[in-house]
């Protein structure tokens, strides 16, 4: 039997993947999948490559992951969460780091900065697709708040991270919110949904969204021009002023258009440094570890995965291969309601 990906600490994940670029290939055009129904699209990034599914801007259109050698697998699952220092493409391994703080973590992008279409790994259905999400039958797009347009970052989770819902946070006094911890990546690159880029982390950020706890990670990409100087929370109040308050007040505000009440924070809405949002990430982490090792109530999550050797929920290649293979094929892309471009004043 393979070992299990993971060990009881962050800073000894084993992983069967490398780390990533954040480029971005099309193999296959969208146009050309459209022409000819059996050609599929796929974006490609340096260990993996993902493929469209459905109709874009519909409730079908779904994106699914795989590794550079064909094999279907979960973004949720199957992507490692710490960056391992190994060689890649003859490029010397980096030098090791001084401390936990200082590693670097995969982020799946789900939502692009300045779009407004709600993407997200759909946690609930096998191999944890992207999907946009859904209510009352309806797509979900954030609405865009003045004086910003949709997402003011890159936004997208963790993999192999979970807020445990029955898990009560000591200071918060709140449980999780059933999925994986979310990430802002404040970089100035706009990524594409389904990118998966090397992040790292400056804080973190204590947002209650209807009495769950819903972490906020601020990160940004290791590609950007301003990786080398923004290093913790304060480099990024110094020399973004405002960043920080505009990211407080977006999700304080966001769900308001829908009729909601104001999102509430922990610590006074204060971010949290580096140091402790890494200490968030591991024990996040280890939830997850649980959940797919079937000591935690799943809470209908589907934890079907490719390369958790002693998960019970580990499922073969061909398998994997059938479940997206029985997907609608990629097909014309619906337009955007025309209501998604009104501006709110709250």
């Amino acid at each position: 039997m393979r070992p299990l990906l993971l060990r009881s600490s962050l800073g000894s994940l084993v992983t069967v993947f490398g780390s990533f670029s954040a480029s971005r290939n099309k193999l296959v055009t969208q146009a050309a999948a459209a022409a000819v129904p059996h050609l599929y699209y796929f974006r490609k990034t340096m260990h993996y490559q993902t493929e469209e599914r459905g109709q874009p801007n519909s409730p079908d259109y779904r994106i699914y992951f795989k590794t550079k050698g064909g094999k279907y697998i979960s973004p949720f699952h199957d992507i490692p969460l710490r960056v391992e220092k190994e060689q890649e493409n003859d490029v010397p391994a980096k030098k090791a780091r001084k401390s936990e703080s200082e590693v670097l973590f995969n982020m799946v992008v789900e939502v692009p900065r300045w779009s407004n279409a709600k993407m997200e790994i759909a946690t609930k259905e096998p191999l944890n697709p992207i999907k946009q999400d859904v209510k009352k039958g309806k797509l979900r797009y954030v609405a865009n708040i003045f004086p910003h347009k949709g997402y003011i970052w890159n936004y997208g989770a963790l993999p192999q991270t979970w807020e445990d819902p029955n898990h009560t946070d000591t200071d918060t006094k709140c449980c999780g919110d059933n999925d994986p911890i979310d990430v802002c990546e404040i970089g100035s690159l706009v990524c594409s949904p389904g990118q998966v880029i090397q992040v790292k982390v400056l804080g973190i950020l204590a947002m209650i969204d209807e009495g769950e706890m819903d972490w906020k990670v601020i990160a940004i990409n290791t590609e950007d021009p301003d990786a080398k100087k923004l290093n913790n929370i304060e480099d990024v109040r110094k020399s973004r002023p405002g960043h920080l308050e505009a990211t407080v007040d977006w999700f304080r505000k966001y769900k308001v258009p829908d009729g909601k009440p104001e999102n509430q924070f922990g610590f006074n809405g204060q971010f949290k440094d580096k140091d402790f949002a890494v200490q968030i990430i591991k024990s996040t982490h280890e939830h997850w570890r649980a959940l797919v090792q079937k000591q935690s109530n799943s809470g209908g999550i589907d934890c079907k995965n490719t390369s958790c050797g002693e998960s019970p929920f580990n499922c073969s290649s061909e398998e994997a291969k059938c479940l997206v293979q029985s997907a609608p094929p990629l097909g014309s892309t619906k337009p955007v309601p025309a209501e998604v471009d009104k501006w709110h004043f709250v």
